[in-house]
């Protein structure tokens, strides 16, 4: 949005904005050349524990009821891979790691005992998206006065192969479970009974496992380095200084900050953005799944 006349800022434009297109600018971007989104409820994941301790061991092994706390996708592996026979499309091989936060419930003399443990577990995912032909690879140089430029090593060098990225939201905890090893849902899955010892320490002992189900939802893209040509207005030029506090001052930086009135009063439902429309549509599902059953 425009300030004044004369000038045109970061924002939202007008049509007078329009007519002070100053001239066509050719940059290097990363363009999107597919993308797809994903909702994949991940059920019955087995929890790994690479850092059990002999106290969280017993803990679990005695537990008789598990909950899910909390997860958090910690890291995101990705291949891309050409599929044969189909040009310009690549498969992307997703790994998800997501940490889970775990309660153990625990009987000690009569009593309940809850602790909590973190494990990990992973979700695999493939799909398929365009990606596009064609293969550069791209030398840079940096200016060095009065000799020759120092080149970028080959370690550092570009191309503009297929990038995949991942955007990805923290994920839903829906549930948990813990089971014996003999038990039937641990038979179903078709794993070994020693399966964990390959792994070494405290895990491969584990008379327990523990399965989790969790909600993802992410963005799966194809990108490439390509130039484009876009309209530019001027360069941007910051049109505001900048708020800051110094040693002697803190204080100055505090007071610019408002009272945080939601995070003591958070807002009811009639008043939380989409919030009834939400549990109209919950409603409605529930009543669907009700008939159905």
């Amino acid at each position: 949005m425009s300030f004044d006349f004369n000038k045109v800022v970061p924002g939202q434009i007008t049509e007078r904005d329009l007519a002070r297109i100053r001239e066509a600018v050719c940059i290097q971007v990363e363009k999107i050349y597919d993308s797809c989104r994903e909702k994949d409820c991940i059920e019955d994941a087995r929890v790994r524990f690479p850092k059990l301790t002999e106290r969280e061991r017993d803990i679990i092994n005695e537990a008789f009821n598990v909950k899910i706390r909390k997860a958090e996708v910690v890291d995101v592996i990705t291949d891309v891979e050409p599929v044969p026979f189909k040009r310009g499309f690549y498969t992307v091989d997703v790994k998800f790691i997501i940490k889970v936060t775990l309660d153990f419930f625990t009987r000690n003399s009569g009593r309940i005992r809850v602790d909590t443990i973190e494990g990990e577990i992973s979700f695999d995912k493939k799909v398929i998206l365009f990606g596009s032909e064609g293969s550069v690879k791209i030398f840079k140089g940096v200016f060095a006065e009065d000799k020759m430029d120092k080149m970028v090593k080959t370690k550092l060098q570009q191309d503009n192969n297929p990038i995949s990225k991942v955007e990805v939201a923290e994920p839903i905890p829906l549930g948990a479970k813990i089971r014996g090893v003999l038990d039937k849902l641990f038979e179903d899955r078709g794993e070994d009974e020693n399966d964990g010892e390959s792994r070494g320490g405290l895990e491969s002992i584990l008379n327990k496992r523990v399965f989790v189900t969790v909600g993802l939802f992410s963005i799966i893209k194809l990108v490439r380095f390509v130039q484009l040509l876009v309209p530019a207005f001027d360069f941007c030029v910051p049109n505001k200084t900048c708020v800051s506090a110094t040693e002697e001052n803190p204080c100055e930086l505090f007071d610019s900050i408002e009272f945080p009135v939601d995070e003591f009063f958070p807002p009811q439902m009639f008043e939380f953005p989409g919030a009834v429309e939400q549990e109209k549509k919950i409603r409605a599902e529930a009543e669907d799944k009700r008939k159905q059953q």
